[in-house]
């Protein structure tokens, strides 16, 4: 009896070793399935979170109906900025030409206005980047006086953007329509204008803005014959006409430059800033003017990273619902381009 017991009890516990051994494979097989299908999971979840290439402004001239014909406080810019997901600012001087007229002086009032700006931004944590000079005089006229005078009004805006710690300013190149005279002439004034910003540690960009500063392969032998490294380019994906109606600054265009794409191409060389300008959108979200994806590309491949800024400047959608388009349109590409 005790043999017979002894032999049940030894084939019992072969049985249960087995099924504890069994058990014990199976419970190390589901772990390694459970640990690879959760590293799959955080492999997708980093692929569908991946940052974009750059980080995103937003150009003020993007609210200017707002504040022109809304009544928004152009002062209330870096709040509005932080508050639609951006974190860095794009000024135009222009919209503040009201608040100007309160003060007994230009240079009294752009000391204000900076001062009041950098408070503003300061307060909402946002970068200073750019201010979009305008109104300050041509610095590619034929009339060398005009253009010196025009390279003096610059000044203060080059060390307003020296107190806000902007990167750089913006200037408008028109002057004359003949190639070779307004080539002369904005070597000239951009390259005295240089050289003050280079004392303030400015850099002075010529936007692709119209006439000839929109023949990109012109604007880049001005830039070239300039040759200060504080000197370049602000790329904006718009603005290539380079002929309207009667000879305008303005208004309706007759000639674009043929090739946007390789436009904004010869220029990033040179850029410090990009500005993605945006018009329409269709019903998936894209912009129906420019080709956004062939755009960034064209950016990504220079090797560029630093802000891209949002301009709308359209008229179908509001500048808020144009604002936000644009913005989730670029994070959306930037963000599959990685």
């Amino acid at each position: 009896m005790k043999t017979q017991l002894s032999r049940q009890n030894i084939a019992l516990l072969t049985f249960l070793l087995i099924v504890l051994t069994l058990g014990s494979c199976k419970s190390d097989q589901e772990q390694k399935t459970a640990e690879n299908q959760t590293e799959n999971s955080s492999e997708n979840v980093v692929e569908k979170s991946k940052d974009p290439f750059f980080k995103l402004s937003l150009a003020q001239w993007s609210i200017h109906r707002m504040i022109r014909e809304e009544g928004m406080d152009p002062f209330d810019f870096a709040a509005y900025a932080k508050d639609n997901g951006f974190t860095g600012l794009e000024y135009v001087s222009q919209l503040y030409n009201s608040a100007m007229e309160e003060y007994d002086s230009k240079d009294e009032a752009i000391k204000a206005i900076t001062q009041r700006l950098k408070e503003e931004s300061e307060a909402a944590g946002m970068e200073n980047l750019i201010i979009m000079i305008d109104g300050e005089g041509d610095l590619s006229v034929n009339d060398e006086a005009a253009r010196n005078l025009a390279v003096e009004n610059h000044k203060r805006w080059v060390d307003a953007a020296a107190e806000l710690g902007c990167h750089s300013i913006r200037i408008n190149l028109f002057g004359s329509l003949d190639d070779k005279e307004w080539k002369a002439n904005s070597i000239d004034g951009m390259s005295k204008l240089g050289a003050y910003a280079k004392t303030k540690g400015v850099n002075v960009l010529v936007e692709n803005h119209g006439w000839q500063s929109s023949n990109a392969p012109l604007l880049m032998e001005v830039i070239n014959a300039v040759g200060m490294d504080n000197c370049g380019t602000l790329p904006d994906f718009g603005n290539f006409c380079v002929k309207r109606k009667d000879g305008a600054k303005w208004g309706e265009c007759e000639e674009e430059y043929p090739d946007i794409y390789q436009g904004v191409q010869l220029m990033m060389p040179a850029a410090k800033a990009v500005s993605a300008k945006s018009y329409d959108f269709d019903q998936d979200g894209y912009e129906t003017t420019i080709d956004y994806a062939r755009m960034l590309q064209v950016v990504k491949d220079a090797g560029y990273t630093g802000y891209i800024g949002v301009e709308y400047e359209g008229n179908n959608l509001s500048e808020q619902e144009g604002i936000e388009a644009t913005r989730d349109l670029l994070i959306s590409l930037g963000s599959k381009m990685n």
